[in-house]
């Protein structure tokens, strides 16, 4: 069976290498089920509209660093845009309590339910 996707995922967060370096073990490790291409970053909220008008992903992820509400800002912009995009908010804190390898095996563990 061939993998699913492309998904086109753009990502928010302010360590932007992080979240590249993060979502490459990701797509590396479910490589075999899902193609996801990582298109952009967005460092802060405010860069959240103009990078989904542009690129148009069906995927985004709001980083851990976000409280609810800013995630759920942040989702609710990505929607605005592109209604069916999927999207999904790390629990605040996970990168600060379990480390890089925490939220690589949270998304490994999360990514089937989001996107089935």
């Amino acid at each position: 069976m061939s993998p699913r996707g492309p998904y086109r995922l753009v990502t928010v967060n302010t360590a932007p290498d992080r979240a590249k370096t993060l979502i490459g073990r990701v797509a590396e490790d479910l490589k075999e089920q899902y193609t996801i291409q990582h298109l952009a970053n967005c460092k802060s909220i405010d860069e959240v509209e103009g990078t989904v008008k542009e690129l148009r992903p069906n995927l985004l992820f709001c980083a851990s660093m976000w409280t609810p509400e800013e995630s759920a800002r942040i989702q609710q912009i990505a929607r605005s845009i592109v209604p069916d995009i999927k999207t999904h908010a790390i629990p605040e804190g996970l990168q600060v309590q379990k480390g890089p390898d925490g939220v690589v095996e949270y998304l490994r563990e999360n990514l089937p339910v989001i996107l089935d």
